[in-house]
C-alpha cells in the first residue's frame, strides 16, 4: 500500500485549517486516514505548525511520501532535515508571543476601571451642564431679576415697568 503524509482541509469557507494525516494514497484528499501526526493553521500571524515530530519521522522511515506542501512544512519544523541527517534539524518554526491568560486580562481592566473618576464619566448635554454649573454656583439675584427668570421674560422688561408705573403714580400725585 503506498502511504502519503499529506493535508487534510478543515475549517470555513475563507478560514481554512488542515490537519496533517497519514493516509492511502488512493483516497480523497478529505477521506479516510490513517494517522494524524500534526496540524497547520495558516490563517493567524505567525502561522501555527503542531509536527508530531516522532510520529512523522516514523511514517518517513516506513516509506510514506509526503505532499509538496507538507514538505515544506517539515523543513519548516526541522523534521526533514532529521530524516534526512542534514544540518539544521532545529528548524526555523517562529513561535508567536503567548496571550496573557483571560482572568488576568480582566484584573487589569478592573484596576483600569477603578482609577477613572467616578463623576462626569458622560457627557452631559449643554442645558444638563448648565444647570449643575448653576447648582454649583448659585448667585444671589435682585428680585426684579428673579422675577425675570421665573417668567422667562427679558430683565429690561421687568425692570422698566416697576418705573414707569412708579412715575405714572407720582405724576398724579403732583
Amino acid at each position: 500500500m503506498a502511504t502519503k503524509i499529506r493535508l487534510m482541509r478543515m475549517g470555513k469557507i475563507r478560514t481554512p485549517f488542515y490537519r496533517i494525516v497519514v493516509t492511502d494514497s488512493r483516497k480523497a484528499r478529505n477521506g479516510l486516514s490513517i494517522e494524524e501526526i500534526g496540524r497547520y493553521a495558516p490563517g493567524q500571524e505567525p502561522s501555527i505548525i503542531e509536527v508530531n515530530s516522532e510520529r512523522a519521522l516514523y511514517w518517513l522511515g516506513v516509506g510514506a511520501q509526503p505532499s509538496e506542501a507538507v514538505a515544506a512544512l517539515l523543513k519548516v519544523t526541522g523534521d526533514w532535515q532529521k530524516f534526512k541527517g542534514l544540518p539544521g534539524s532545529e528548524g526555523t518554526l517562529r513561535v508567536g508571543t503567548p496571550k496573557p491568560h483571560k482572568s488576568v486580562a480582566y484584573e487589569a481592566a478592573v484596576k483600569s476601571a477603578m482609577d477613572e473618576p467616578k463623576e462626569g464619566a458622560t457627557t452631559l448635554k449643554k442645558k444638563a451642564q448648565e444647570k449643575l454649573a448653576a447648582k454649583a454656583n448659585p448667585v444671589e439675584v435682585s428680585e426684579p431679576q428673579a422675577v425675570a427668570e421665573v417668567a422667562e421674560v427679558p430683565a429690561e422688561v421687568v425692570v422698566s415697568e416697576p418705573q414707569a408705573v412708579v412715575e405714572t403714580t407720582e405724576e398724579k400725585a403732583e
